[in-house]
């Protein structure tokens, strides 16, 4: 059975299990799985953004990751804050 390809928003938890170079976990946003690039079976790369403990991304990163160790998260979106000044009704001259 095949995983499905991660999407563009997926987000990641990242650890040991996804390769060796993440001993100190991440989490990431997934820009694109990058599928024109030769792998190994399981692994495969990613253009992601690192996100820190708020959510706001930090680094734009492309890493080599193994599939089934990259664990999936579904967090609920931040909604952002609304613009300063868009409570005012509109007034037309």
């Amino acid at each position: 059975m095949t995983a499905r390809p991660f999407q563009t928003g997926d987000l990641l938890h990242l650890t040991r299990a996804a390769s060796p170079q993440f001993v100190k976990p991440i989490i990431v946003r997934v820009i694109r799985e990058m599928k024109d690039r030769h792998t190994y079976y399981g692994w495969t790369w990613i253009e992601a953004y690192e996100l820190d403990a708020a959510g706001d991304a930090v680094a734009k990163r492309e890493l080599f990751v193994r599939r089934e160790g990259s664990r999936p998260l579904r967090l609920p979106l931040r909604q952002a804050a609304p613009a300063r000044g868009t409570n005012r009704p509109n007034r037309v001259p």
